[in-house]
Formats: C-alpha cells, structure tokens, sequence
C-alpha cells in the first residue's frame, strides 16, 4: 500500500515503531515539498490592506524585493526582502520575530538577523512620532549586523510606499521563493530528512 492511502495507528506518541515514524518521515518530506508554494499563498494575504499606508502590505514587500534586486543583492537577501512583512497577518505585535522563524531554516545568520530585528530598526524613521524611542535599536550598536540591519530598512523599507514605483509583479518572484525553500540548511529534523530523502532516491533508481 502506498503511503500516501495508508496512516499511523497509535495514538500516543511513545507507542510509535521505528517503521511508523519512517512514513511519518516520508510523509513530512513530501509535505515539505509544497512549502514554497503555502509561503506565497500566505504572503498574498498581505493584498488589499494598506494600514494606512499609500500602498498595500503586499505592494510594500514587492517593492522592498524589487529595489533590492535592482540594487544587485542576491537571490536570499531578495526574498528576505519579500517576505521581511509575511507575519503581519498573524503576528502583528512581533511580525519581524514570525517572518524571521520562517525563514530561518534556509538563510544565512546575517539575513536571518536582519529579518528579525528590522521591525526595532525600522523604528528610527517613527517611533518618536508615537512616543517611542527611536534610537530602539543601538541597543545592538556592538552587534556585527548592526549596519547591515540598518542599511536594509533604510534602502528597502522605508522608503518602499510609493504608488507610483514600477514594482515587479510576485510572479516574477516565485522562483526565487521556490528555489530558497527547497534547500534546507539548518533544522533539528535535518539528519533524519536527509536519510529518508536519500532512501527514496534509491528506491526510485531500482
């Protein structure tokens, strides 16, 4: 029986058998294929909703990507860029903190880092219109990303609210998103995936 028409027994955990959790594992690396493919359906949740912006959350990531690529970053920083506001929808007190755990598996440590803390950096250009302290983010002066992190708010964020931008559509994106998720570079699971991946490859050439 195939794996996909068959599922697992057990109904605690700790009475799986090593053959259960070989089709869980076989399971979880065929679902992880349609990763990228929920990734952009998720961030095209972000259409039609502009916060009170002159553009919508959507516009905003696409435009964030676009200046980047124009720019000449490389693919990862490109769609770090894109997806740098993908937590807004369901994270909105710590969207920087959500976008940063998606990504984190594929990334480098320097973009990852510049995901997670850009919503504190991006605070210079308005906290101190609300009350807040926009020099939030010298609380990591000393850190190596520190610059990094700031010069990304400041040439693809901040200023990507405009209108009248010739942005790049998301179908111009997607490959780069598919390419990105489909290499995993760091993930407790990553040894066990790895095995199972290999294991399928060798099935596949008898």
């Amino acid at each position: 029986m195939a794996d996909e028409n068959r599922n697992t027994t057990f109904t605690r955990m700790q009475d799986g058998t090593q053959e259960d959790y070989g089709l869980i594992a076989r399971r979880s690396l065929d679902f992880g294929l349609g990763l990228p493919d929920r990734v952009l359906t998720h961030l095209q949740l972000l259409a039609g909703d502009t916060g009170g912006y002159a553009v919508d959350r959507l516009t905003h990531s696409l435009q964030s990507a676009t200046r980047a690529q124009r720019d000449g970053r490389d693919d990862e920083y490109v769609v770090c860029a894109l997806l740098h506001d993908i937590g807004d929808t369901l994270a909105t007190a710590n969207h920087s903190e959500l976008a940063a755990t998606v990504l984190h598996p594929f990334v480098s440590d320097e973009n990852h880092w510049i995901v997670k803390h850009h919503g504190i950096f991006q605070g210079y250009y308005f906290f101190h219109h609300l009350g807040l302290d926009r020099n939030l983010r010298d609380r990591y002066r000393d850190h190596p990303q520190w610059r990094a992190c700031a010069e990304f708010c400041a040439k693809y964020d901040q200023n990507c609210f405009d209108p009248d931008y010739d942005t790049l559509p998301l179908e111009h994106f997607e490959p780069l998103v598919k390419q990105l998720f489909s290499k995993l570079r760091r993930s407790i699971y990553q040894p066990a995936l790895v095995a199972q991946a290999e294991a399928q490859a060798g099935e596949a050439t008898v």
